[in-house]
């Protein structure tokens, strides 16, 4: 059976990290599935190094996240990333003026099922290297948005506070859950799992007007 994969993309302090550790805990717990996170390489990557990568540094970033994600898909239901290489071709768009990863960016992120793209209603917070301050952060989600819609994926904002935000991620990943366990070998009644969950969906918010999307399902 081939993995569901589903990306967390979106600009910093936006909770894509907690997002996806929430998400795959209801996954398993809610649905039975075999879901594992692939953390963001970049966080350990600074962390490691006390710095923040050069432009000629990104490339191999890029590289070795979807290698982690693509060894993660070999034995799980669903892979959960904490970010994809579509994050460090825009972070080389916006830092650097480099354009040369998002070919690259776009042909890795077609192995993705949906993408959630996190929501700037969070307060950003400082959290080490990796931010640069609340000033990007839109900058950024544009720019994401920008490569979803032209490369036609398929995509929704996630936006609320703890776990109603969960809630919403589940309500968006309806869909893609449901054509994928079709015909897969998929547990028994998943679908049916993810209408009827214990807690149940909770109503997608209005986008406030930094988040307002055009054309993207969400």
């Amino acid at each position: 059976m081939t993995a569901l994969r589903i990306a967390i993309v979106g600009a910093e302090s936006t909770g894509k990290t907690t997002l996806a550790g929430a998400l795959v805990q209801r996954l398993r717990d809610e649905f039975a599935l075999h879901a594992v996170e692939v953390p963001e390489v970049l966080r350990q990557w600074c962390d490691d190094r006390g710095r923040t990568p050069r432009r000629d540094e990104q490339r191999a970033i890029a590289l070795l996240q979807q290698q982690r994600i693509d060894v993660a898909a070999r034995d799980a239901d669903v892979v959960v990333c904490d970010t994809t290489p579509l994050m460090t071709a825009v972070y080389s768009q916006i830092v650097f003026g480099d354009d040369s990863l998002v070919a690259m960016a776009r042909a890795l992120h077609a192995s993705t099922a949906f993408t959630l793209l996190t929501g700037l209603d969070i307060a950003w917070t400082p959290d080490g290297l990796q931010r640069d301050g609340p000033h990007v952060r839109t900058p950024v989600d544009q720019a994401i948005r920008g490569h979803l819609l032209e490369w036609n994926a398929d995509w929704a904002v996630v936006m609320n506070q703890g776990a109603a935000r969960t809630d919403n991620a589940l309500a968006a990943l309806r869909g893609p859950i449901a054509a994928w366990s079709g015909g897969t070998g998929a547990p028994t009644g998943l679908f049916s799992a993810l209408l009827d969950s214990r807690t149940g969906p909770r109503p997608l918010l209005e986008p406030c007007p930094d988040c307002d999307v055009n054309g993207s399902g969400a």
